[in-house]
């Protein structure tokens, strides 16, 4: 898969959003099984409320990125095909967020805290895999929102300010196929 420089860009915010979250998981030192089984079970609530916000925001985008792609269509600048490659980037990565989002947030209504079958020990790899997905699922929604403001961005210099030499503008020459 060919990533564009913007795309390069998103990925690297999402890298360093991704690793505040380690460095904070590194200063909270070890846990035992019983500290790490108080600590999910204060953290339920708002492991529930970021998975769903991560699924309503995914949604969103994706339903305003076809208002998008209508403006990018209805435009009498000619966008070249790597701007539409780039949307279609979005919209997988988009989409994976979503269904991971929605699968952890089923998961994390499930009362784990509230067994007795499950060995204290468990509870330190619980609460890291919760928190590294919570972490990756934070890092690509903000990866997704840094793409959609570049395509933004894109359009508004391509379409609203008439910019030609645009490395997305697709030149007449180029339209006319010479």
């Amino acid at each position: 898969m060919n990533l564009s420089r913007y795309t390069k860009r998103a990925i690297l915010g999402g890298c360093l959003a991704l690793g505040v979250v380690a460095l904070g998981t590194f200063l909270m030192g070890h846990l035992s099984g019983y500290e790490a089984k108080v600590l999910i079970k204060s953290s339920l609530g708002g492991l529930n409320t970021l998975s769903n916000t991560i699924v309503l925001a995914s949604a969103t985008i994706l339903a305003l990125m076809l208002t998008l792609l209508g403006v990018s269509a209805s435009t009498s600048s000619t966008l070249k095909k790597d701007h539409y490659e780039h949307i279609m980037q979005l919209a997988k990565l988009d989409t994976i967020i979503f269904i991971v989002a929605l699968v952890f947030f089923l998961l994390f209504n499930l009362p784990v805290t509230e067994s007795e079958n499950i060995p204290q020990d468990w509870f330190k790899v619980l609460y890291y895999i919760t928190l590294g997905v919570t972490s990756l699922l934070s890092a690509a929604l903000v990866v997704v929102v840094l793409m959609l403001y570049n395509t933004i961005v894109n359009i508004i210099k391509i379409v609203g300010l008439g910019m030609t030499d645009h490395p997305l503008a697709e030149s007449e020459e180029e339209a006319n196929g010479e």
